[in-house]
């Protein structure tokens, strides 16, 4: 009797926690989120990213603890462009790059930008380049995921229902062993 509620109790954790293990949220071994669109990997997941292009420039950020490191170049040529003035704005904060020619790249470190774009959600910056006799107005969306405490909690959420059903196959188990037991032992049960 005892070896078949384990034999039950062993079937509903084999069957149970394969499905759990890769429900929504779940992570590879690489860290990247099985239910993910394709093309996104882990490396989208390590810090917030933003892309956008017009005819004429491109531009690449990274949204860091302690910046927003943004790299413009040329669409055409790739050539970095680090020799003009690059500024942000974002809901009404307006910040300005402090460029960094050993990096390549334009640094912005107001605090209060900083501030506004860690808050997770869909953040439409919009980017105003001059260089030389050229001015450009670069758009794009840096995205910033919820923080690692929301993802937990989802982690969570998404395998509830594979935890109740483990406790309930354990109980019915149980009972059913109980049961059983009692019959033996002259009860009514």
């Amino acid at each position: 009797m005892i070896r078949q509620l384990f034999l039950v109790l062993f079937l509903t954790l084999a069957i149970a926690l394969p499905a759990a293990h890769a429900g929504p949220g779940a992570h590879g071994p690489n860290g990247e989120h099985l239910d993910a669109p394709a093309d996104t990997g882990a490396a989208a997941h390590a810090q917030p990213t933003i892309e956008a292009n017009t005819e004429a420039f491109e531009l690449v950020g990274t949204l860091a603890t302690d910046e927003l490191s943004v790299m413009v170049d040329r669409y055409v040529t790739n050539e970095p462009v680090l020799d003009g003035t690059l500024e942000v704005e974002f809901n009404g904060i307006k910040a300005q790059g402090k460029p960094h020619a050993d990096a390549g790249d334009y640094a912005f470190t107001d605090e209060k930008l900083l501030q506004a774009l860690r808050r997770p959600g869909q953040h439409a910056l919009v980017f105003t380049l001059v260089t030389g006799n050229e001015s450009d107005l670069i758009e794009g969306t840096l995205n910033v995921a919820a923080d690692e405490h929301e993802h937990g909690m989802a982690w969570w959420q998404a395998r509830w229902p594979w935890l109740v059903l483990l406790a309930a196959v354990v109980a019915a188990g149980a009972w059913r062993v109980q049961r059983r037991v009692g019959k033996r032992n002259g009860g009514t049960a």
